[in-house]
Order: C-alpha cells, then sequence, then structure tokens
C-alpha cells in the first residue's frame, strides 16, 4: 500500500484527504467518509480498513470535511461533493480508476446519502449522483441529523424529514446505482428503525434491486475498526463483497 496523506481537494476552507493505493496500476476507488456525529472523527483512524482494501486491489480515498462547532449545515455536505468531485478529476493521475464508489459510516453514511439521494450536491461540480458506481450507506440517519436539529434549537430526539433529511429525497423518478445499506440489531436508538425505513422506501418506489440489507450484530458501528477471527477487517470484507460483486452484475444500469 502506498499511502499519500493530506492532499488540498478545496484551498477555500484548507480541506485535505489521504489517498491509499494498492499495488496494481488499474483499481476501483472507494471514496470513504469517517463518522463521529459530525463534530467529531478523522479521516486517518481506520487504518485496518484501508489496509484491507488495497491489499485487495481497491484505493480508499479518505476525506476529512468541516465538522461542529465551526461547521453549519451544510458546510459538511458541500466539502463532501468536493472531496468526491476532486476524485472524479484527478485520481487518474495516480493510475487507472475503473470505477469511483461513494461510502462512509454513521455521520459519513449520513454523508453518502445525502450525496446519493439529493443530487444538487454533485451536480454542482457537473457530476450526477448515478455516475458513481455504487454506494455503502453505513449506519446513516437518514432523517434529519440529530446534530443539525441541535443547530436548530430542536429536540436532537425529533424524526424530522426535510430537505436535510436523505428520505426526503428519495423518489421513483430517478434510478440510482448499486447500494449496500448496513446497520446493527443494537444499534443508535432509532437507527435502527430508521434504516429499515429507508430500505423500505426506496423498495416501494421499485428500487428494489439496486439496494442490499445487511444486519450486523452489536452496537453502533463497532464492526467498522474490528476484525474477524482470521485477523481481516470486517467491514472491509462488507466492502470488498459489494464491489466485486457490483462490478461483475450484468444488470446494472450507467
Amino acid at each position: 500500500m502506498k499511502a499519500i496523506t493530506d492532499i488540498c481537494y478545496c484551498n477555500e476552507h484548507k480541506q485535505y484527504l489521504d489517498l491509499y493505493l494498492p499495488d496494481c496500476e488499474s483499481f476501483p476507488v472507494f471514496v470513504y467518509f469517517h463518522g463521529g456525529g459530525l463534530e467529531a472523527g478523522d479521516k486517518g483512524r481506520q487504518g485496518v480498513l484501508y489496509e484491507y482494501l488495497t491489499g485487495h486491489g481497491i484505493a480508499v480515498v479518505a476525506p476529512n470535511y468541516r465538522t461542529y462547532p465551526d461547521a453549519r449545515y451544510p458546510d459538511f455536505l458541500t466539502d463532501s461533493a468536493k472531496a468526491v468531485a476532486w476524485v472524479f478529476e484527478n485520481v487518474d493521475k495516480y493510475g487507472n480508476a475503473t470505477e469511483i464508489y461513494v461510502g462512509g459510516s454513521s455521520a459519513g453514511g449520513y454523508i453518502s446519502q445525502m450525496l446519493c439521494f439529493d443530487e444538487s450536491w454533485l451536480s454542482a461540480h457537473g457530476i450526477k449522483s448515478s455516475d458513481v458506481y455504487g454506494y455503502v450507506h453505513d449506519a446513516g440517519q437518514p432523517t434529519c441529523h440529530f446534530n443539525v436539529l441541535r443547530e436548530r434549537g430542536i429536540d436532537r430526539r425529533r424524526v424530522i424529514i426535510d430537505g436535510s433529511a436523505p428520505l426526503y429525497h428519495v423518489d421513483g423518478k430517478h434510478s440510482y446505482p448499486p447500494m449496500l445499506i448496513i446497520v446493527s440489531d443494537n444499534d443508535m436508538e432509532n437507527r435502527y428503525e430508521q434504516t429499515l425505513l429507508l430500505a423500505s422506501t426506496l423498495k416501494h418506489f421499485g428500487h428494489a434491486e439496486s439496494v442490499s440489507l445487511k444486519i450486523m450484530h452489536g452496537k453502533h458501528c463497532a464492526y467498522v475498526s474490528s476484525k474477524d477471527e482470521t485477523g481481516d477487517s470486517v467491514f472491509g470484507k462488507l466492502v470488498l463483497e459489494f464491489i466485486c460483486g457490483t462490478k461483475n452484475s450484468v444488470t446494472r444500469q450507467d
């Protein structure tokens, strides 16, 4: 694995990303947004995941984005869309990128959902959400994020579906790339139920073939940094299986 750290993708806000490259010339790329409730976390904390994926021929791009208390909605979404745009525009300088995937865990899963379902963020950079080959939405909040509610002075337990909620944008007018939705059966309170609602809503609008739902056992995102009995990244295996399955699918519509 070759690591290139602190690449500036947005001079305006001095935002940086790390690039982890496999030892091969051609590779799919997985853009991974870290978690932390939109107020914490860092791009460099999931080394187990990065090492596993690069060891299996997948490049990883890990961006940082503005967070609370310095950020305000939608700064983290603006930054994340710019990071994805940087990948589309620049990753081929580092090798032959065959496909680009986008995903994230917890707050990063909220971000990946917003980029997937609200086309305005990527379209600001001339990219369609469907230009992404597939999405991994891991334990993200599909309703208005609890810290966005806090910013608005609203009880963080409220369930609000407005323009800041991924669920708000799900419809039958768009076709979605394949997506893997992951949640734990003992996740944060109400996260499991909201995630099932997201998956059900997608199926209700006719997107069942695009959606794979994986229920994990344990607490919120406990698997993201963990290894299995063979020493492999648990989350990395899920991502690898999804990417390999998507690449081999003959039914994907571009």
